[in-house]
């Protein structure tokens, strides 16, 4: 049976009529057709999908929906359309039954299409039960179904108005019925369902509505609208931001990504396993030990390893199912993309016949606007899902950089600085982000241009293997530029590296920096890197030039060679305007890939340098789990055991530590001892498993808790610090903070133990830091306590009264397992085991009196230094209240009463002190929008001519564009006369003309934009450096560290690379709008109507935009601050957090942090789609209008000017969306000039220099320092911390000074060197007022030597003179003097030897030494040491006093003293209390007076 026979029962009914559907002015389907394939097309589609989709829903339960009014509603009309049409069904047999015969399709339709309703109607209720809200499936369905029904319905309207006769009433009744359900139905599936039960936006504050949106919503990024109202209404707050998805959150995404790169590790380390560990073995293996020549041997036979494990791959097994979908969504927008240029050539065929029916012009615009609607659809989904996977793979990389820091041997720490880790996490995780919304350009970028061609060779045949060969030739060029553009890329990581690494120690060691007055001579290192990093950008920029160069005139070039071959070959090839134009549009599509892939290749090249840098750190080596045994001693009396242990610091290095072998019994107080640098710090890292193990074995019994010699601090508040996690229990709290003597602490403190500390503890001093370390170890209560010299850093009563209320066998910890390094000799008679050290052996153990009566090193030693520190306990046996040591923090303490709440403490005290107790300011958010003010500074940064003459340039460049593409529609016009065209030469030499001014111009502009942007970063970044070395230390104490490098490092990088990129883009987008609506003006003059209200239109969603944007992209920049900043204090503290096992604790504060930057980053990219839909729209709206209007208009319009117009149209959505898109990161990256010009406002220290400067030459020449009635205050709302001081010192006299702490003693020092300048009073040097003086002029003539001990990466020789003012000689001399000349002459680099960063790999002692031959080498007549001994033992002690007592016997010396003995025999000695003066007298005087001297001398036991 034919078709037409299936329709009627006498073939009347014909399926398919050309006469009556195409060449007709009034158009309709055949019946036949109607009845088969209108009906079965919704069905097909059903049937198709449904069992996948089906099979999809098993697989994902999302929850249990409840019945709703919705979809109740659905459902029941779901069965009434099923009832419908087998009423249908039925009908047709009961006309059977009264002998009325009809076609089988009366039967066969309206019984498929029942049981798919019915399968529609049963799939609404199981999307219902497995959880889904909205359907996009469903509303396909319903939208094709009513398509598919209105055609028939039209022709039911007409076949009723024109043959009444002929109407089936029951039929015609029912269709109407079914029509008006089938409109319900889809109105009703663009609605969404209620949330399933038990799901998590149930339980969620603040859920992203994305999950509940309906499809439509979804698609058209709809759901967002209600953020963008509340930011364009007011500035948006972190409170509006909606929780992040679950698949995109850390705890999902990182896991996933370790699981992968674990598989690639182990995958390829089996055979390297065996080369990492065996050359640890033994040189000399033992008899009864032969395992390790067998490894010995089988490493000489392993092959050498060949493949390093996949970052790539493991990135692509993560991340790659997710990322395929976009591939899909490109495939088919890049297939949609050639039937713009077909329907053009329609159109113009359209123009010149006068005979084609005029609905044919109609039906090509309706068509080009319905596929253009769907590009974009597809398009920015495809968008959404390549950000979405950029946004995780940022993620799972931080995460992944995180937790390998933990876990990172401290070897391989230093093989990468902090600030280079940083980098990873900021820069080269961003890199990923940026290609992933391009890679798929690697495959899709020939896809367009392959089917470019085809379609090209249908237009003009061989003549385009002339375009052909351009592009070809243009592919090497490209390479070379990218090959070239890949080696700068490197060497400007390189620069940037060291200069973020650089300024990393600057601020961290800013104070030192501005207490020896050599901030200048850093910021002259900083800035030699920067001009070595802007010298390669000026490279870039020439290249950049280059490579626009060859992509804005590629497609122009390859238009005119195909052209001018096509038209010179043969002179009966006639260019007329289908194939001008549809050539040009095909050129078009033809320029974006072509431009894309330059840009691809270099994003790849810059990813796989990233990719690079990240395997090496993610693949270096890894502290061994098991290098302390945990299980294996828990039945023995020992918790510490080592046996033969020889560790190094990796595994190549030389031992540190040789034949270590002890036993320590559960619940010892064990003490070591020994010289500098005779390895007492590495036993405790060794035991805490932080050293590679080479030999031996090392068992420790139980939890451990750790206290290093320099305390980490965390930027928290003290409470936090000391609980460290750990749940508060009251009244051990109370304990814990009695004995570490931190009471009196707590009551000066502003908010008490809710006060938050700084960075690295800076509002504490150095005792405070190491009391609150010791206090978090002690609360943490745990079996072993590795305490590494915590009482160097108090007063010698705060550590009698630390060592019986905390170590000693009376203390908190007694019976716990306590390890001591300490160079107090007074607590050794209460240990039960003394281990004695030198050169990284333990040459003596026992206990006190066994050594004694050994008559070795250890006794000589005792007898050496006994008699300086004879120990009485006070009479009275009790400690002073205040018995703290000195050493105020910088802004803190000195308000003692100043900021007591009242008694009656009410909430309002209580908020004003837990405002006092803020110290650090978080990262603001501007609010409104970028002012104008903003791009003026950029502008003048660049400089205000070459901006304006780079404009011009832009103006050139379009002008000339323009003008050839008309010549080109004025050419196509010309005549036929006899099958050519008469002025084909001069047509074509014009056209190549105008062609060659373009090329001119946009080198030129691309040149002055790239450097216009150099010059600006320059001039930005030098004067953001000097306005930061310029601030204040309070300015350092408020502002993290991790803002300011935020600034020298994203910001920067930002202002380098991405601003002159963006202005490039913005300039040329624009003025790609403004020549197409000229052109289309030109052409359909009709259009002016719409553009006006289109324009608006475009303008309104713009702003409405950018408002919420613009404050997303703050946020999110806000955000990522703190990530960085916690990153790099983890990073200063692996080996605390390790010791105490927190590594997960603070891996999850770490992904909250990354989560919390992700939730600001979201909303901005979801805005940016929701942006692209709409503005596409009123892109699309230009090509209909256009297109329609050059249709209503077809009789006086020439089809050249028409093809013209309709191009130029297709290209107005590109240009929009990418103007608007531009706009908007120019708004949001300009921001990065606005944060780096913050600092200009900000305080400043007084000037470094006067412009005429009245010092005499050699100032100070005696050193006589009068002091008259001094004042100063830390900040302006606070009271003075010192009040009215006033004494006199004589040239050459040695001052000590002596206070409780907050007794204002660092005030002095502090006041002296105006870190902080007097309130009132003066302090004269030699008759000078140093208030008058430039700070350079006063600091670099008077000496200090620090608390810390703070060195810089770089030679030894550039840490003790930055400015090269002094002969080796003379260095060489002052370190002689330092008793350092030994240990440098025995470095194999002698002066050159490189410091690491914060000078880790010398010793504290050795640093403290360095800091005096920094002093020794300056010799000025005035020297304050501030606590500079208290880090070091007593021998070396001794020796710095001897120097300082020979070499500056004629300068003036103020001591703050910790260890009174060191200032017993100076010439007087300054009591403090309270910021004022109690004593001033010789020692011997003030002894005898028994004041408050007296008392302290007492403590310490020296009376």
């Amino acid at each position: 049976m034919t078709i037409d026979r299936f329709c009627s029962l006498d073939g009347s009914d014909r399926f398919w009529d050309w006469n009556r559907t195409w060449h007709s002015h009034s158009p309709d389907l055949t019946r036949c057709f109607q009845q088969t394939v209108l009906v079965l097309v919704p069905c097909i589609y059903l049937w198709v999908c449904a069992p996948f989709y089906m099979l999809y829903l098993k697989s994902h339960q999302r929850g249990y929906i409840c019945m709703s009014h919705l979809n109740r509603a659905k459902t029941v009309i779901g069965f009434l359309l099923w009832i419908i049409c087998w009423a249908d069904v039925f009908y047709s047999f009961w006309e059977r039954e009264q002998r009325i015969f009809r076609a089988p399709v009366y039967l066969v339709s309206p019984l498929i299409l029942g049981v798919t309703m019915l399968l529609a109607a049963l799939l609404t209720q199981y999307e219902r039960i497995r959880g889904v809200q909205s359907s996009g499936l469903m509303l396909i369905f319903w939208l094709v179904a009513l398509l598919c029904a209105s055609v028939s319905f039209r022709s039911k309207v007409l076949q009723a108005l024109d043959e009444p006769d002929t109407v089936d009433i029951f039929r015609f009744t029912t269709f109407y019925t079914y029509w008006a359900l089938l409109l319900v139905e889809l109105i009703l599936a663009c609605f969404s369902d209620q949330p399933p039960l038990f799901s998590q936006s149930v339980k969620d504050p603040n859920p992203c509505p994305e999950d509940g949106a309906s499809f439509l919503s979804k698609i058209t990024f709809w759901w967002i609208t209600g953020l963008l109202v509340q930011g364009f209404r007011r500035p948006l707050e972190e409170k509006d931001l909606w929780s992040l998805n679950a698949e995109d959150r850390s705890q999902r995404v990182v896991p996933q990504l370790m699981h992968h790169w674990d598989n690639e590790c182990h995958r390829d380390t089996r055979p390297l396993l065996k080369t990492l560990y065996s050359p640890k073995r033994p040189a000399k293996p033992k008899s009864d030990d032969p395992p390790p020549e067998e490894s010995e041997v089988l490493i000489l036979n392993t092959p050498p390893k060949k493949h390093q494990p996949s970052l790539l791959l493991a990135l692509c097994m993560t991340f790659g199912p997710y990322f395929l979908v976009s591939s899909v969504y490109k495939i088919i927008h890049d297939i949609l993309m050639f039937v713009g240029p077909e329907i053009l050539r329609l159109l113009i065929n359209f123009v010149n016949d006068p005979s084609i029916p005029s609905w044919h012009g109609y039906f090509y615009t309706a068509l080009l606007f319905a596929c253009a609607c769907v590009q974009t659809l597809i398009l920015q989904k495809y968008f959404h899902v390549c950000f979405v996977t950029g946004m995780r793979v940022r993620t799972a990389v931080v995460g992944a950089i995180y937790r390998k820091a933990m876990v990172i041997t401290n070897a391989a720490r230093r093989t990468s600085t902090v600030g280079e880790i940083v980098n990873l996490m900021s820069v080269d995780a961003q890199r990923f982000m940026d290609l992933i919304t391009y890679i798929n350009m690697i495959w899709s970028a020939p896809l367009q241009v392959v089917l470019a061609l085809y379609f090209l060779w249908q237009n003009l045949g061989p003549s385009v293997l002339a375009g052909v060969a351009v592009m070809i030739l243009m592919v090497p060029v490209n390479a070379v530029i990218a090959m070239k553009t890949k080696t700068y890329q490197v060497a400007q990581m390189k620069s940037k590296d060291s200069r973020i690494k650089l300024m990393n120690e600057v601020l961290n060691g800013i104070k030192v920096l501005k207490l020896y007055a050599w901030e200048l001579a850093f910021r002259d290192k900083l800035s030699e890197i920067r001009e070595s990093e802007l010298a390669v950008l000026k490279k870039s920029a020439y290249l950049s030039a280059v490579s626009t160069f060859t992509w804005v005139c590629a497609p122009f070039l390859v238009a005119l060679s195909t052209f001018a071959v096509y038209v010179l070959v043969d002179e009966r090839n006639v260019l007329d305007a289908q194939k001008a134009f549809v050539s040009l549009a095909l050129f078009n599509i033809l320029r974006f890939p072509l431009n894309m892939l330059p840009m691809v290749i270099s994003s790849m090249v810059q990813a796989s340098v990233s990719l690079k840098r990240l395997r090496a750190f993610l693949s270096h080596e890894e502290l061994e789990e098991d290098s302390v045994d945990r299980k294996g001693i828990t039945g023995s009396p020992n918790s510490v055991m080592v046996a033969n242990g020889v560790f190094s610091w990796s595994s190549g290095d030389t031992p540190i530590l040789k034949g270590i072998s002890i036993r320590i019994p559960e619940g010892a107080l064990v003490a070591v001892v020994g010289h500098v640098g005779s390895g007492k710090s590495s036993l405790l890292s060794a035991l805490l498993g932080e050293m590679q193990r080479q030999e031996g074995s090392v068992s420790v019994k139980g939890s451990v808790a750790y206290v290093p010699q320099q305390a980490w601090i965390q930027n928290a508040s003290l409470r936090d610090n000391i609980t460290f996690g750990r749940e508060r229990k009251e009244d051990w709290y109370q304990r814990v903070v009695e004995a570490c003597a931190l009471g009196p602490d707590l009551e000066i403190l502003p908010a008490g133990d809710a006060t938050e500390i700084g960075e690295k503890g800076v509002n504490l001093s150095g005792g405070q830091k190491q009391r609150v370390s010791l206090a978090r170890a002690v609360y943490c209560d745990r079996s072993v306590y590795l305490l590494d010299d915590p009482l160097s850093a108090v007063d010698a009563h705060v550590g009698k009264h630390i060592f019986e209320e905390v170590i000693g066998p009376r203390g908190l910890l007694q019976g716990r397992t306590r390890i001591l390094v300490t160079h107090g000799l007074s607590f050794l008679p209460q240990a039960n085991l003394i281990l004695v050290m030198v050169d990284g052996e333990i040459t003596e153990t026992g206990s006190y009196q066994e050594l004694l009566s050994h008559q070795g090193a250890f006794a000589e030693f005792l007898r050496t230094y006994a008699n300086t520190e004879q120990e009485e306990a006070p009479e009275d046996g009790s400690l002073p209240q205040k018995g703290l040591e000195n050493g105020a923090p910088l802004g803190m303490l000195s308000q003692s009463s100043s900021t007591k709440p009242p008694p009656e403490g009410t909430s309002k005290a209580a908020d004003k002190a837990a405002d006092a107790g803020k110290l650090t300011e978080a990262d603001k958010a501007n609010t409104g929008r970028v002012k104008l003010a903003v791009f003026w500074e950029y502008m003048k940064a660049i400089g205000v001519f070459l901006s304006f003459f780079s404009i011009l340039l832009f103006l050139c460049h379009h002008v000339a564009s323009l003008s050839s593409n008309y010549w080109l529609s004025l050419w196509t016009d010309d005549p036929v006369v006899n099958g050519t065209q008469p002025y084909t030469k001069l047509r074509l030499g014009v056209y190549g003309a105008l062609g060659l001014c373009q090329g001119i111009a946009v080198f030129l502009y691309s040149i002055t934009v790239s450097l216009g942007g150099m010059l600006a970063s320059r001039h930005l970044h030098q004067s953001m450096l000097y306005n930061v070395l310029r601030s204040p230390m309070s300015f350092f104490e408020r502002t993290p560290s991790g803002n300011l490098v935020n600034r020298f490092s994203k910001e920067t990088d930002t202002i380098d690379s991405v601003i002159p990129n963006i202005i490039k883009m913005f300039l040329g987008s624009m003025f790609n709008v403004l020549s197409s609506c000229a052109m289309i003006l030109m052409a359909t003059p009709l259009v002016a109507v719409i553009i006006p209200p289109l324009g608006l239109l475009y303008f309104f969603v713009q702003r409405f935009y950018v408002a919420s944007s613009r404050q997303l992209k703050r946020m999110e920049s806000v955000t990522r601050s703190p990530v960085y900043t916690h990153f790099n204090e983890t990073l200063l503290g692996t080996s605390v957090i390790r010791a105490f096992g927190d590594q997960e604790r603070f891996i999850s504060e770490s992904d909250c942090r990354v989560d919390y930057n992700q939730k600001a980053y979201y909303p901005s990219i979801v805005a940016n789609r929701w942006l692209a839909v709409r503005l596409e729209f009123v892109g699309n709206c230009i090509v209909l209008f256009a297109a329609l209007f050059a249709v209503i208009a077809r009789e006086n319009l020439s089809a050249g000017i028409m093809g013209l117009s309709i191009s130029y149209a297709l290209q107005v959505t590109a240009s929009l969306n990418w103007l608007v898109r531009m706009s908007s990161e120019l708004e949001t990256n300009i921001v990065a000039v606005e944060r780096v010009k913050q600092y200009e406002g900000t305080e400043k220290e007084a000037a470094w220099q006067l412009e005429q400067s009245t010092l005499p030459h050699g100032w100070p020449t005696s050193g006589h320092i009068q002091v008259q009635g001094f004042g100063l205050r830390y900040r302006e709302d606070l009271e003075m911390a010192l009040k009215n001081i006033s004494i006199t010192i004589e040239a050459g006299e040695k001052v000590g000074i002596v206070g409780r702490t907050g007794a204002g003693k660092s005030s002095l020092t502090l006041g002296l060197f105006r870190i902080i300048e007097a309130a009132k009073g003066e302090i004269l040097i030699d008759g000078v007022n140093i208030a008058r003086l430039g700070l350079h002029e006063l600091r670099s003539r008077i000496t200090i030597i620090p608390q810390d001990p703070v060195l810089f990466s770089g030679s030894l020789r550039m840490n003790l003179d930055p400015f090269d003012r002094y002969s080796d000689e003379v260095v060489w001399s002052a370190l002689e003097l330092a008793h350092l000349k030994s240990f440098v002459s025995s470095l194999p680099d002698k002066l050159g030897h490189e410091c690491s960063e914060g000078g880790e790999n010398l010793s504290l002692g050795q640093r403290q030494l360095l800091c005096l031959a920094r002093a020794l080498l300056r010799r000025t007549k005035v020297l304050v040491l501030d606590e500079a001994t208290a880090a070091v033992d007593l021998e070396t002690d001794n020796l710095i006093q001897s120097t300082i007592r020979s070499q500056f016997e004629d300068c003036t010396v103020l001591t703050i003293a910790h260890r009174l003995n060191t200032i017993m025999d100076y010439t007087r000695v300054l009591v403090l209390e309270k910021g004022q003066i109690v004593e001033f007298d010789t020692p011997t005087n003030l002894l005898a007076q028994k004041g408050i001297f007296y008392k302290m001398a007492k403590d310490s036991g020296l009376v």
